[in-house]
């Protein structure tokens, strides 16, 4: 298509901004909640009331108490989620912080500006002849999907299109049966600048492609599912006006008041190829090749090449402990061995002979002959 007034267009800073996956998946999340049926509580359930805590020394809770009196609900505890007519605990809040919403919306458009995140997202995008894709503001006078369709092709966006189309399925689960049966792709995301313009009756009816105005902007449509890299057609005027709407990383911009594009903490992200820079590694130390390391002292009593070292007889010692050790054991084992043997039939014979012979000796040894002289010595008289 020809464009308006020139071939080229000057890159918007935004597209030059941090790409921060982490920041794009928590909003995308926090925001997709706004869909579902709202249940929060006001803010200021639980808090209509003046009431103060009475403190120590009456014998009550240190809970805030409403004040007055002649009423039931005077003294009553009041704030805590323990209390009657309190409020509640943890109350669902269904908001996330402006700015955290632009950054996450800024990355998005970023990342839509890299090639291989694009393609990495699964979009059909081998036949488009630049990333980011800009087309003539005459797009936003169709008013036909087929002359939309048209240019599509011109611009090699419809391989992308067709993929939604043919993605068109009904969804496996349960969910079929909670009204969204079916499912399909995402496919290239069309945004105008020209308010009002016909080119949003034109695309609507074309399965996966989707309208949207560069004021208004949506994270789920620019990163769908949290994942970055959504295949975007920008119309000229939409385009030029990224940098009225979300501003410079030096000029603040005119769309929303006060805000400039968040600088990233480091140019290069990559810390590696900093590192291993012939700038950097010309002014490091060297590598210290040579590594110090402190010897792991070890135990005297437990290790014996270390008490070797500080006892070198420790080794002739403990060798005639152990002989020492065997000895005492064999002569021991001896012993038993000789207690355990049976004695042969012969030989206990005369054994038994022996001890009766001795006993027979021993009897006549304490016989007395001379009994009568013996008693009379004794002048033992019977």
């Amino acid at each position: 298509m020809a464009t308006d007034g020139g071939n080229t267009v000057s890159l918007p800073d935004v597209m030059k901004a941090s790409i921060r996956p982490d920041i794009v998946n928590f909003v995308h999340a926090n925001v997709s909640k706004n869909s579902r049926q709202p249940y929060a509580v006001s803010r200021r359930a639980g808090h209509q009331t003046s009431a103060e805590s009475w403190g120590t020394g009456r014998a009550v809770s240190r809970i805030p108490r409403v004040p007055g009196g002649g009423t039931h609900r005077a003294g009553q505890g009041a704030f805590g989620n323990m209390c009657r007519g309190g409020r509640m605990f943890a109350p669902t809040k269904m908001k996330i912080n402006v700015n955290q919403k632009r950054f996450a919306v800024v990355s998005a458009i970023a990342a839509s500006a890299v090639p291989s995140l694009v393609l990495a997202r699964g979009h059909r995008i081998e036949n488009v002849p630049e990333i980011p894709l800009v087309v003539s503001d005459s797009a936003e006078g169709v008013e036909k999907t087929s002359a939309a369709i048209k240019i599509l092709e011109q611009v090699g966006a419809y391989p992308d299109a067709e993929k939604a189309k043919d993605s068109h399925a009904i969804r496996p689960g349960k969910g079929k049966m909670r009204n969204r049966r079916y499912i399909s792709r995402k496919g290239p995301l069309i945004v105008y600048g020209t308010e009002g313009s016909k080119i949003v009756k034109a695309f609507r009816n074309i399965p996966g492609v989707e309208v949207a105005n560069v004021e208004r902007l949506n994270l789920l449509k620019i990163a769908p599912g949290g994942h970055l890299g959504r295949f975007i057609i920008w119309t000229k005027s939409a385009f030029e006006k990224l940098d009225s709407v979300y501003g410079s990383f030096e000029k603040p911009s005119e769309k929303k008041k006060g805000y400039v594009l968040p600088r990233s903490k480091m140019f290069n992200a990559d810390l590696s190829r900093i590192i291993n820079s012939d700038e950097v590694q010309s002014v490091v130390r060297p590598i210290k090749k040579e590594i110090k390391r402190v010897p792991l002292k070890k135990n005297p009593l437990k290790n014996l090449n270390t008490l070797l070292k500080l006892n070198p007889y420790a080794k002739t010692a403990r060798r005639m402990a152990l002989l020492a050790e065997a000895q005492r054991v064999k002569a021991k084992k001896e012993k038993f061995d000789k207690k355990r043997k049976q004695i042969p039939k012969e030989e206990a014979t005369a054994i038994k002979a022996a001890g009766k012979a001795w006993y027979q000796t021993m009897i006549s040894d304490s016989d007395y002959t001379e009994f009568e002289n013996f008693s009379k010595w004794l002048g033992v008289t019977q």
